[in-house]
């Protein structure tokens, strides 16, 4: 082992031309620090649906200048093998503000000009959404987004959308990995094909930022862009906090609400206002994360606003605070979703006729209030994977099949409007939002909390117990699912007290529920995920994150009130701590 770590070292300083990266790796040769040349060299940071994500650190394991480099010129040499005239069509290529962004993102550029493929190049740092949605404005071959979203300051990532303005799934993924490691030696390190200028590289920001923010107003809506002037989004006045947590939001979140009338009622939170790539006022730079919006919160007490809304720093998510009495709620992401939900159908059905024509889409992990909420009311709802990329791509099937798409939501903050981008975008959900806002008020007299209770009273109380446990690795994550699965043939029958009703397992490929016994999702050998319904109106789903060392819950229960179905999902969530995750026996940390 030590034989062939040092030839991975060896290999690193042959390839690795930047000098930061390449000293770290050196120094480790040097001192004979095994242990950490291990952690940097090896395993190969993998690329995956998600592309690549990690820290900035030296080596083959982590996100650097030269895996950058080698991720780019895979991903030219498979879409040159895959797709149609790719010189010409080319690359969408953006960037948030975190460290390194601007390098990799140039670097990133210069591999795509030296296979000769065009590049359209943002000049500035932009929000995530805004790369698919040019891919699909420009009718580029593909888009990069170099993000780590809302991870830690240390980390980076490459973020890989198809032709299609969605992110890749299968059998790109693994074809685009496969081309990275047929193409690891770099061709070029040279970004003045951007600095300088190059015929192949083009500044595009201005090229896309109008139709961007046409199709946002146009989605505020739920109508067509072409349509956006019969039905103008200005709406009646709301003050409201917002703060993009040090990320690249502000400017996008500004424009769009200049266009609702709001401008002037924003106040935004200035310590955080600016992107910073430290994220200095925040431990986690995620709106999820508790004490993420005290500042947020604190402003708004400051102004006397009820309101706070609050994206991501690459301003893909989106969270809601409201202040209800004297006392402030977070919508969980289930909860907001809901409310955009309501929203667009109650103005979709004003313009249109055919109300089975509508279509809505949610994940597996987030609520089943949709689902009854299209029941109910007749609209299609459409149940994906985890994750944008199979909503995204969801979505453009169901408009193939002649439905009307017009929202899907997952629990992790994450809304899309199809009009604008097939993929999660707090810009456009805020505008959205916030014209919602100014419905419920002039129109029912509502808040959005008061908005949710209705709709509550309306279609049945849902709770969650969502939670994670942090496994030591993949192999202790795998073993408890097999455990689980041991508990019955050809699966258990009950949990606690509650019988279960339907069993599904997306990993070993079973439904209960279907005829042949065969799952209508996609089936993964490669990741662990169940889903139970059991008697009490309860459904949770229990899945191994693909990107994190963590073990997820999604616990929900539908009942008369809030009291009652809270009672139900805590009471799944011990009967599952207690008999089947067992955190002391498999050595799991609680959240």
């Amino acid at each position: 082992m030590i034989g062939a770590i040092k030839e991975l070292a060896e290999e690193w300083l042959r390839l690795d031309r930047d000098a930061t990266t390449r000293e770290q790796i050196y120094q480790l040769l040097v001192n004979n620090e095994q242990e950490e040349l291990e952690r940097r060299l090896a395993p190969r940071i993998a690329f995956g649906t998600a592309g690549l994500r990690g820290p900035m650190k030296a080596g083959f394991a982590c996100l650097n200048s030269l895996t950058v480099i080698q991720a780019s010129q895979g991903l030219a040499a498979y879409l040159l093998d895959t797709e149609t005239n790719v010189h010409h069509r080319g690359v969408v290529i953006g960037r948030d503000a975190r460290h390194n962004s601007d390098k990799f993102a140039k670097l990133t550029a210069a591999a795509f000009a030296a296979k000769g493929i065009k590049v359209w190049w943002f000049e500035q740092p932009v929000h995530t959404p805004f790369v698919p949605f040019g891919v699909s404005e420009l009718g580029a071959v593909a888009g990069v987004m170099i993000t780590a979203s809302h991870n830690p300051a240390q980390d980076n990532g490459y973020k890989v959308y198809w032709s299609n303005g969605c992110q890749i799934i299968p059998p790109h993924d693994a074809g685009i990995a496969a081309s990275i490691l047929r193409n690891l030696e770099p061709v070029t390190w040279d970004t003045s094909v951007v600095d300088e200028g190059n015929l192949l590289v083009e500044s595009t920001y201005g090229l896309v930022r109008d139709a961007y923010f046409r199709a946002v107003s146009a989605g505020a809506r739920s109508v067509e862009p072409a349509d956006a002037e019969k039905h103008p989004t200005r709406v009646s006045d709301i003050s409201f906090v917002y703060t993009p947590m040090h990320g690249v939001g502000l400017p996008y979140m500004t424009k769009a609400v200049r266009g609702l009338g709001l401008e002037e009622n924003m106040v935004v939170v200035p310590e955080q206002a600016d992107p910073d790539p430290d994220f200095p006022t925040v431990r986690f730079p995620n709106p999820e994360e508790r004490g993420a919006l005290d500042l947020a919160i604190k402003t708004a007490d400051a102004h006397s606003i009820q309101l706070v809304i609050a994206s991501d720093p690459d301003a893909d998510r989106l969270a809601v605070v409201e202040k209800v009495e004297d006392e402030w709620h977070q919508l969980t992401g289930n909860q907001l979703g809901i409310l955009l939900a309501s929203h667009i159908f109650d103005t979709w059905r004003h313009l249109h006729s055919e109300i089975e024509k509508l279509a809505m889409l949610a994940s597996t992990v987030s609520s089943q209030m949709l689902a009854v909420m299209a029941k109910t009311e007749g609209f299609h709802f459409e149940e994906t994977l985890t994750g944008f990329k199979w909503l995204g791509n969801m979505a453009l099937k169901l408009d193939e099949r002649g439905f009307d798409s017009r929202f899907a939501f997952e629990e992790a903050i994450g809304y899309m409007i199809p009009g604008v981008v097939k993929d999660k975008d707090a810009i456009s959900a805020a505008a959205v939002f916030l014209t919602a806002v100014a419905r419920w008020r002039d129109g029912e007299g509502l808040t959005p909390w008061t908005k949710l209770q209705q709709l509550y009273g309306k279609y049945g109380h849902f709770e969650d117990a969502n939670t994670y446990l942090v496994s030591p690795s993949r192999a202790v994550t795998d073993a408890v699912f097999a455990d689980i699965r041991k508990l019955g043939t050809p699966h258990p029958t009950h949990l606690g007290k509650r019988k279960i009703l339907r069993w599904r397992d997306l990993t070993e490929g079973y439904d209960s529920a279907t005829e042949d016994h065969k799952p209508v999702l996609p089936v993964s050998k490669d990741s662990q995920m169940i889903t139970c319904e059991l008697e009490g109106q309860v459904r949770f789903t229990a899945r191994g994150s693909g990107t994190e060392p963590k073990l997820k819950l999604y616990i929900e229960c539908r009942a008369g009130s809030s009291a009652e179905a809270r009672k139900g999902a805590n009471e799944v969530l011990e009967d599952l701590l207690e008999e089947w995750f067992k955190p002391a026996h498999y050595g799991l940390r609680p959240a």
